[in-house]
Parts: C-alpha cells; sequence; structure tokens
C-alpha cells in the first residue's frame, strides 16, 4: 500500500503535465510562423522600398531625357556647330544630297504648317544649306530651341516630320570628315520623331495632313492639287493646238514661192523651214504627253483625297 501511496502522486503529478507539454507543442509552431510571416513582411516592405528607390532614379536617368523635346533640339542646335567653311568644302555629291535636306525641310505650306517664325527661319536655314553658309546656319539653328518651345502640337507634329524627312538626307551623306553629317543625322531624328509623337491634337489623329507633291523652279514653289493638274492640262492642249496650227501654216507655204537673191539665202530658208516645222510639231507632240500627264496625275490626286 506503501508503494502504491507513493506512486500515485508521482503518477498524478506526470498527467498534470501531460496537457501543460501538449499546450507548449501546439504554441511552439505558432510562434515560429508568426515570427516567419513577420520577417516576410519586412523583407517585402524592404524590396518595395528599394524598388521605389530605383523608379526614383530611372526617372532621373539619361533615358527619361531623351524624350524631352527641348533638349533634342538644344542638342540639334549645338551639331550645326561645324568649323568655318565647313558646308562650303562638302564634295559635289553631298553638296546635292544638303540641297536635298533643304528642300525637305522648306517645301510646301511651312509658313501654314509650323507657324510664322518658325517657318521663317526653316525658310532662312534651307537657304543658307543651299549657299553652304556655314555661320548663317549655325546662327539660324540656334534659335530653334527657343521657337519649340512655343509650339502647338499641329506645329510640332509638322516640324517633327520635316526634321526626320531632312535627317534622313544627312544620314545617306555616309561618314564625312569627323562624322559630321551622321550628328546631325541622328539629331534630327531623334528631335523629329519625339516632337511627332508628343502631338496629341485629336484633330490631328481624326484629319491627318494629307501629302501634297510640290514642284520647286528655284525660288517659286508649286503646290500640285487636282484642280491645278487639271489647268495645267488645259494649257497644254491649247498650246499644243496652237503648236500645230503654226506647223500646218509653216507647212502650206510652197517652196516655188520662196524667191531669193541667191541660192545660199534659198538654201538658209529652206533649213529654217525645216527647222521651224520640226520645232512646233515637237512642241504639239511635247504639250500633248503634258496634256495626258496632268489628267491622269489630277485623277490619281483626287483618288487619294477621297
Amino acid at each position: 500500500m506503501a508503494s502504491l501511496h507513493l506512486f500515485s502522486p508521482h503518477s498524478k503529478f506526470c498527467s498534470s503535465l501531460a496537457p501543460l507539454s501538449r499546450h507548449y507543442t501546439h504554441c511552439t509552431p505558432s510562434l515560429t510562423s508568426l515570427r516567419f510571416t513577420t520577417s516576410i513582411k519586412r523583407f517585402l516592405s524592404k524590396s518595395f522600398a528599394v524598388r521605389f528607390a530605383l523608379t526614383d532614379i530611372e526617372s532621373d536617368s539619361p533615358k527619361s531625357l531623351e524624350t524631352d523635346p527641348q533638349a533634342l533640339i538644344q542638342e540639334l542646335a549645338d551639331s550645326f556647330d561645324l568649323p568655318p567653311d565647313y558646308l562650303a568644302q562638302l564634295p559635289r555629291d553631298l553638296r546635292l544630297d544638303l540641297n536635298d535636306a533643304a528642300f525637305d525641310l522648306s517645301n510646301g505650306p511651312v509658313l501654314d504648317e509650323c507657324g510664322q517664325e518658325l517657318g521663317e527661319t526653316l525658310l532662312n536655314l534651307s537657304k543658307a544649306w543651299e549657299l553652304a553658309d556655314t555661320s548663317t546656319s549655325h546662327s539660324l539653328a540656334s534659335k530653334l530651341p527657343l521657337l519649340g518651345g512655343t509650339l502647338s502640337d499641329n506645329a510640332k507634329l509638322a516640324f517633327g516630320k520635316r526634321l526626320v524627312s531632312a535627317g534622313r538626307r544627312f544620314q545617306s551623306m555616309g561618314q564625312y570628315g569627323q562624322g559630321e553629317p551622321q550628328k546631325i543625322a541622328k539629331a534630327m531624328l531623334a528631335a523629329g520623331k519625339v516632337l511627332s509623337s508628343s502631338s496629341t491634337s485629336t484633330g490631328t489623329d481624326k484629319q491627318p495632313k494629307e501629302e501634297t507633291r510640290t514642284l520647286k523652279f528655284g525660288e517659286l514653289q508649286v503646290e500640285v492639287t487636282p484642280d491645278k493638274a487639271n489647268i495645267g492640262a488645259l494649257i497644254g492642249i491649247v498650246f499644243g493646238v496652237l503648236s500645230w496650227v503654226i506647223a500646218q501654216g509653216i507647212q502650206g507655204i510652197p517652196e516655188s514661192s520662196l524667191q531669193y537673191a541667191n541660192d545660199n539665202a534659198l538654201l538658209l530658208a529652206k533649213s529654217l523651214r525645216g527647222a521651224l516645222l520640226a520645232l512646233f510639231y515637237s512642241s504639239t507632240l511635247l504639250s500633248a504627253f503634258t496634256a495626258v500627264a496632268l489628267v491622269l496625275l489630277g485623277i490619281q490626286l483626287k483618288s487619294k483625297e477621297k
């Protein structure tokens, strides 16, 4: 009985410890999971802060500056800081490319599309390129950053398209000197693309500016429209009819009626008669071909408008 009595408290103590051990056994995983969840939250918050800081740094990186139109136009102006008489020393084939770039920069209704002040600057800049005037070209290009900041969306779009078109002309010059044409081309293309893409005008998106064909005769620029093409065809027909009538009148003069003092004068008159006949008949043919071509061009332009 004594042994039984001594065993009983021990068993009670063990039985009392059993629920307690089970309690701590259940509590230990919950505390571990709580610590693990807390560490994950801290890690996520730190990673979010680092990612936000990286995003903040990237916003001030050079890549973000590549989309700033003002900075790109300033870079374009700086690219025309060329050595003295650089444009005048270009070879003949590069001078032709320079003239093509001048035409692409200022052709068509540049004053209406880009505004009065910028349009006049582009016209003067294109003339400086045609005259191969390096100093005037640089001084005019330095005005572009100031003018570019006051443009409307439509003017930015037109200015950007002209820069892209002219930049491709400089790009076709290849490597020359210290690579100045390629630097100008890179600056022009970058500024032109950014200006074209930054335009948010709804009117431009709904009704884009139609591409027009322009004929340039020295200082004279003529925009070709369907009406002007038809008028030109009519003028060509009238001129062709007049040339035909004159040729028929010359041919109707009989050679027997030609009376001159000697044979040399008669020979000269006959050769002059033949030359006039060839001239007026060829004018008739050219007028006919021109009239047909202008009529077809007017039809083509009219179909594009529709």
